[in-house]
C-alpha cells in the first residue's frame, strides 16, 4: 500500500490568519495520526507564511517516538537563516525527521511548482544530501519526470525523489493526461531500476489519486491542500479515512 504522508501546511496557513494557536497544528497531526495516516508533512520557509520552526520542532516530538509513522519536513536545502527560523538545513539536523525532501523553491513562489535541474545544481546538492544521510536521514529530491534528471538524482547519491505531480492534476479530464501520466510512468519506473524509491506529490486529490497510485513501487504520496479542502467538507478524519481507502 502506497502511505499517505498529510502535509499540514495549509492547517498552519489558517492559524496565522489571527493572533494564538487555534486551530493547533498539534492537534490536527495527532486526529490524522488517530486515523491511519502513515506520516506528517511540513514546508518550513524563511517567511514562515504557515509552518513556523517551533511547530517543526513540537511536530517532531510527536511523531519521533510513534512506531511506523514517519515525519517529513520538506523545504529548500539552501533557505537561509532569517529572524527566528534558523536556516532550512540547520532546522532539519535539530529535529531530525525520517525524510528530509529536498525541493527547489524561493521565496517569490506561491508554493513548489518545479522539480530540481540537477544539470546545473547537482554539484551544490550532492554535500547536503551526505550530510543530511549521515544523520540517518533518507533524502528525497523533488524532481520534474524528466529521465535525464531522474539519472542525476540517482548519481548524487538521493534515496528517493518526489515527482512533482502538478502538471498531471491540471491536466484531468483532458486529452493531455495520458501522455503526462506515461511521462510520470516512466521516470517512476526509472527511478526504481536506478535504486531509488519513489514518492509524488502536488495537487493529488480524491478525484485524480487512485489512477496515479496504480504506478507500480508507488511509495508514498504527499497530500495537504486538497485534503485541507475535503477536511472543510467531510471532516478531517473522513478525509484521511477516504485517502487511505483509495490507497488501499
Amino acid at each position: 500500500m502506497t502511505a499517505l504522508s498529510v502535509n499540514l501546511n495549509k492547517i498552519a496557513l489558517l492559524r496565522n490568519s489571527r493572533e494564538g494557536n487555534y486551530p493547533n497544528v498539534v492537534e490536527h497531526a495527532q486526529l490524522c495520526i488517530d486515523q491511519g495516516a502513515d506520516g506528517i508533512t511540513v514546508h518550513p520557509r524563511p517567511d514562515q507564511r504557515h509552518i513556523r520552526p517551533s511547530d517543526v520542532r513540537q511536530l517532531a516530538a510527536l511523531v519521533s517516538p510513534i512506531p511506523d509513522v514517519e515525519f517529513n519536513i520538506e523545504g529548500n536545502p539552501f533557505a537561509p537563516a532569517m529572524a527566528d527560523y534558523p536556516g532550512f538545513v540547520e532546522l532539519v539536523e535539530e529535529t531530525q525527521p525520517d525524510q528530509c525532501t529536498l525541493v527547489p523553491d524561493g521565496d517569490d513562489q506561491l508554493t513548489s511548482d518545479h522539480g530540481f535541474y540537477l544539470t546545473s545544481s547537482a554539484e551544490q546538492l550532492a554535500p547536503v544530501i551526505q550530510r543530511l544521510q549521515k544523520q540517518g536521514m533518507r533524502v528525497s529530491l523533488f524532481m520534474d519526470p524528466d529521465l535525464e534528471q531522474i539519472k542525476l538524482a540517482s548519481q548524487i547519491g538521493a534515496d528517493r525523489i518526489e515527482l512533482y505531480t502538478g502538471p498531471y492534476a491540471a491536466a484531468w479530464g483532458t486529452d493531455q493526461l495520458q501522455a503526462i501520466f506515461e511521462q510520470h510512468l516512466a521516470a517512476a519506473e526509472l527511478a526504481t531500476e536506478l535504486g531509488m524509491g519513489v514518492n509524488a506529490g502536488h495537487d493529488l486529490n480524491l478525484d485524480n489519486l487512485t489512477k496515479f497510485a496504480s504506478i507500480p513501487d508507488l511509495l508514498e504520496v504527499s497530500i495537504g491542500h486538497a485534503f485541507t479542502v475535503d477536511s472543510l467538507a467531510m471532516g478531517m478524519a473522513n478525509a484521511v479515512q477516504a485517502y487511505r481507502e483509495l490507497l488501499a
